[in-house]
């Protein structure tokens, strides 16, 4: 399969359930539209890659938000994904930089921060929200979502996550992979899958050689855990903003604030926080809310 997609699998005869994701594309989406620095680049597209497989976890029309909010200088990180694979991000300041860290990697940490919360929203319809919120513990992103997993969902997991980006800012490769071990796994699956984990190679290296999300996954697990592929589905960065959208939430200003508007500039202009896509409204059709308004009431 071309493009950005993920993988969905069983190891260890239904012990053990994996994903995979080579995320590229929609990462490379991100970068362009909010002309994001390699280190801000590697932290966004680290967050969306884990998001839209955490999406995958879900059902139907279920959706979810991911806030990433560290005491490191590029802000908040916001990611929404669904079920379907649609993922979108974006991150407060994005052009920040730190020198390589010791290791000779971007310094996501030192954009991160280390102090701060990673905080998950599930919208699973019916007006049923599920909230969750875990310290970060390390900035790198994926040990904050491992341990996320661990402590808000008791789901023992492996999260690996990998961001390579170009001299000229341009996304190279983008991927990563989740493993969680099913109630009652044992002890010889545990250990099995800790060792296998101790000797890959970092998500990053899989990437650059140009693995698929299948070949990730039978690395991560290993040849011993009987992978069973459940299903394919692609990747994409979607955003769902709309001018009728924006219309509707200057409705809910009401008519008295819309007048104050028209009153002061005129005319308004609106952009999206994900994809940055602009919307105006004129001094008319600032009226025809007014007039909508009025005529409900």
């Amino acid at each position: 399969m071309t493009g950005d997609y993920l993988v969905r699998a069983l190891g260890y005869n239904g012990q053990v359930r994996a994903f995979a994701a080579r995320t590229t594309e929609a990462v490379s989406e991100a970068q362009q539209r909010h002309h994001t620095w390699p280190l801000v680049s590697a932290a966004l597209g680290r967050a969306m890659t884990a998001s839209v497989m955490m999406g995958a976890m879900l059902k139907g029309e279920d959706k979810l938000t991911v806030k990433i909010e560290g005491d490191g200088p590029i802000g908040p990180l916001i990611i929404d994904a669904n079920a379907k694979g649609d993922v979108r991000g974006f991150v407060t300041n994005g052009q920040v930089h730190f020198d390589l860290n010791e290791l000779g990697k971007l310094d996501v940490r030192a954009g991160v921060g280390t102090t701060g919360f990673l905080t998950v929203v599930k919208d699973l319809g019916m007006r049923d929200m599920f909230s969750g919120q875990t310290p970060i513990v390390s900035g790198e992103i994926a040990e904050d979502f491992t341990y996320y997993f661990a402590t808000s969902e008791q789901v023992p997991s492996s999260v690996g996550l990998g961001v390579l980006v170009n001299p000229d800012n341009t996304i190279l490769a983008a991927g990563g992979f989740i493993i969680q071990l099913m109630p009652g796994c044992e002890e010889e699956t545990i250990d099995a899958i800790e060792r296998q984990l101790s000797i890959i190679e970092p998500v990053s290296k899989m990437i650059e050689k140009g693995m698929s999300p299948e070949e990730i996954l039978e690395a991560a697990l290993g040849t011993e855990s009987n992978m069973q592929l459940l299903g394919t589905q692609p990747v994409t960065f979607h955003c769902p903003c709309s001018k009728e959208r924006f219309s509707a939430a200057i409705l809910g200003l009401g008519a008295g604030e819309i007048q104050e508007m028209i009153d002061e500039v005129g005319q308004i202009e609106t952009q999206c926080h994900f994809c940055l896509e602009t919307y105006n409204f004129s001094k008319a059709e600032l009226q025809e809310l007014i007039d909508e308004i009025n005529t409900q009431n």
